[in-house]
C-alpha cells in the first residue's frame, strides 16, 4: 500500500472505532490526527479547544506567521514545506548555545529560557509546547506581561510534574486561543500532528 492510502485507511478505521464523540467537522480533523499518531483513542475524552483556535491557526498559517516549538522533535514533525509555501518559518530554540548557558546562569530550565528568546523574536505567530510545562507555564506569564501576543497556543506539554496543572492554566486564560487537553498526556509527536491537521485544514478552507 502507498502511504495516502494506508493513511487514509487508519483514518476510516479511528472513524469506525470512535463512534458519537461531538466535535465539529475541523475539530475531529485534528483530533482524529492524533489519535492516528498515538493509536490513543482517550484523546476523544480529553481534547479542547479555544471556540476560535481552528479558525486562528488556519489564518496565522496562511498569513505566513512563524510556528515556535518547545523541541527539536515537534519542530522535525511539522510539515516544513507547507509552512515554508505560505511565507512561514517553524523554530526552535532549545538548542541554541545562549539557551543552554542562559539557563545555567539563572538555574533554570532550557524550555523556560528558550520561551524568553522566542518572545524576543516573535511577538505573534503559533507556539507549540508537546514537551516541557515549564515552557507553556513561561508562555502564559509572557502573555499575562503582554510581551508576546501568539495568534494561537497548541499546548500539550506531557509529565507528572505540572504538566497537568500547565494546561489548566493555559485553559483559563482566554486571552490567547488554544488548543490543549486535560490530564498529563501530550507529547511531542502529538502537538506537531495537530499543526499538520491545521495545515492541511489552512489547503481546504
Amino acid at each position: 500500500m502507498k502511504p495516502d492510502d494506508i493513511e487514509a485507511l487508519s483514518f476510516r478505521i479511528i472513524d469506525k472505532e470512535a463512534g458519537p464523540h461531538g466535535y465539529t467537522k475541523e475539530e475531529w480533523s485534528i483530533v482524529r490526527r492524533m489519535i492516528h499518531t498515538s493509536a490513543d483513542f482517550e484523546w476523544i475524552k480529553i481534547v479542547r479547544f479555544h471556540p476560535k483556535a481552528i479558525a486562528k491557526g488556519i489564518e496565522a498559517i496562511r498569513s505566513g506567521k512563524s510556528i515556535i516549538t518547545d523541541t527539536q522533535m515537534a519542530r522535525m514533525g511539522i510539515r516544513q514545506k507547507e509552512i515554508k509555501s505560505y511565507g512561514g518559518t517553524v523554530t526552535c530554540f532549545m538548542n541554541d548555545p545562549l539557551a543552554a548557558k542562559k539557563a545555567i546562569e539563572k538555574g533554570v530550565t532550557r524550555a523556560k529560557v528558550a520561551m524568553d528568546m522566542a518572545a524576543d523574536y516573535f511577538k505573534e505567530g503559533i507556539y507549540v509546547v508537546g514537551n516541557a510545562p515549564t515552557a507553556l507555564l513561561r508562555l502564559i506569564e509572557l502573555i499575562d506581561a503582554k510581551i508576546t501576543n501568539p495568534d494561537l497556543i497548541v499546548g500539550l506539554p506531557v509529565g507528572f510534574v505540572n504538566a497537568t496543572e500547565s494546561k489548566a492554566l493555559l485553559l483559563k486564560q482566554i486571552q490567547v486561543p488554544s488548543i490543549t487537553n486535560k490530564g498529563r498526556k501530550g507529547g511531542s509527536a502529538v502537538a506537531a500532528s495537530v499543526i499538520n491537521a491545521l495545515i492541511v485544514l489552512s489547503q481546504v478552507y
